[in-house]
């Protein structure tokens, strides 16, 4: 079952055969099946297409690593074994991005050891590298830019974070480079420049009222830790946003490939709308829209009218119980496949030139790399 007869068919296997395209980016609301998607293109790119391939997940419930039989992912890709690649020569990794690890390494790249010691020694940088707003989208893109730079894999498939908007995977890296290279940080540096007095001393001359308001709304040690924090980070300054820029080209690029993935349901579909819009706006390359748990029967043929008419007569014959119920369930799947074909409508009539696929709804969630190769299989 296709989304809208008026969309175009999303080739899946030309996509993934075609060895311009490096890198491919699922987005989309949370509990859409991005996860899934990702790694069953991943799968089948490996071993229907031939080609060296990573996967990077950035979903904390670690469902990648069970369904692929691997005991856990960390920041290294770690070889799929057991996959299916003997005809294809290819090969299938995965990984599940370490935001705190990949700051760290952002640092020790980009300072000395002793400047990097200082900064990981830092609460300010602690707790900044660990929870805050943005560092998880920010780092996503830095693995990226450093996966794709290795040189080392024909295909990147990126699972995006599980964010409350889709957007923020394109929003949160730009909003994070922005404090980190920000006026109120360079405020902060000044002081520490200026010959190794007290920062307190140095921002009460300086500022005065400000001073004495800040402290009171972050606290004198919170000030202390982002002023070391700073002074630290000094030789980083404006590397943070170069990055980000250099792997936002990255994603203009037509080596990339952007799918949509949703499900039939209203906000799903809007969030997948809303990143169109943004793709097309920022001149990404949009691949197409994945469209998962959709509902359909094969006996199509009989409508939703025809089968409750049919099951009432039955029904009132007082006899074929079980063949009533049959149809009545029919007429239900059929009338939740119209549902669910209109809700999609509201993405396909706004976008008619992007192509669809569609994945039925599955008895059971996927958990093996058995389930991976039938969400391939049924999205080829």
């Amino acid at each position: 079952m296709v989304a809208d007869v008026t969309a175009p068919r999303l080739d899946i296997d030309a996509l993934l055969a075609d060895p311009a395209i490096r890198i491919v980016v699922c987005c989309g609301a949370g509990g859409v099946g991005k996860t899934t998607t990702a790694a069953a293109l991943g799968l089948r790119a490996a071993e229907v297409h031939g080609r060296r391939t990573v996967v990077l997940t950035i979903d904390p419930a670690r469902r990648l690593a069970q369904s692929m039989g691997l005991t856990e992912l960390d920041n290294t890709p770690r070889q799929v074994k057991g996959i299916d690649v003997e005809a294809s020569g290819g090969e299938l990794h995965a990984m599940m991005l370490d935001m705190k690890r990949t700051f760290d390494e952002v640092v020790e790249q980009h300072t000395t050891p002793k400047r990097a010691a200082e900064i990981f020694a830092n609460p300010f940088y602690q707790a900044m590298s660990s929870t805050f707003s943005g560092t998880q989208e920010y780092m996503a893109m830095e693995k990226l830019g450093q996966l794709r730079a290795g040189g080392e894999w024909d295909l990147i498939v990126v699972d995006t974070p599980p964010s409350r908007s889709a957007l923020d995977f394109l929003d949160a890296p730009a909003r994070l480079s922005r404090f980190l290279d920000g006026r109120m940080l360079r405020m902060f540096l000044a002081p520490a420049r200026t010959g190794g007095r007290s920062v307190f001393s140095l921002v009460t001359a300086s500022f005065g009222l400000f001073s004495k308001t800040v402290q009171k709304v972050l606290g004198a040690q919170l000030l202390t830790d982002l002023s070391g924090f700073v002074a630290a980070l000094d030789s980083m300054f404006g590397g943070f946003r170069q990055r980000a820029d250099l792997t936002y080209q990255i994603l203009q690029d037509p080596q990339t490939a952007f799918l949509l993935v949703a499900a039939p349901e209203r906000d799903a579909i809007r969030e997948a709308a809303y990143f169109a819009e943004r793709l097309v706006a920022e001149r990404m390359p949009l691949g197409g829209l994945v469209l998962n748990r959709m509902h359909s029967t094969e006996s199509a043929g009989l409508s939703a009218a025809d089968a409750e008419a049919a099951a009432d007569r039955l029904e009132q014959e007082g006899d074929q119980q079980v063949t009533a119920e049959v149809l009545r369930i029919h007429a239900a799947l059929l009338r939740l496949g119209e549902r669910e074909t209109a809700v999609a409508a509201g993405f396909t009539e706004a976008f008619p030139a992007v192509p669809a696929a569609s994945i039925a709804a599955q008895p059971a969630d996927v958990h093996d790399v058995d389930g991976l190769r039938t969400i391939g299989a049924l999205l080829a």
